[in-house]
């Protein structure tokens, strides 16, 4: 599945993909996958990365256009 939003996400906080892919414990090019939709990104990851740039994985998935996650009171 294709998610536009990671390479947006990297992209505008200045990283590149060996970066991002440090943070996961995987290679440049299997995370290079991800941001294409040619590999399925894991939910463990999604939230490692939601966490890393404090966004909600509904933003990173596009369910949302708001970044940060709101809690309902």
């Amino acid at each position: 599945m294709y998610f536009k939003r990671l390479k947006d996400l990297r992209i505008d906080n200045d990283y590149l993909q060996k970066d991002i892919a440090n943070l996961l414990g995987i290679t440049q090019q299997y995370y290079s996958r991800y941001e294409l939709g040619h590999f399925t990104i894991p939910l463990e990851h999604l939230i490692k990365l939601a966490k890393f740039y404090n966004v909600s994985i509904d933003y990173i998935v596009g369910l949302s256009n708001e970044k940060n996650f709101k809690q309902k009171k």
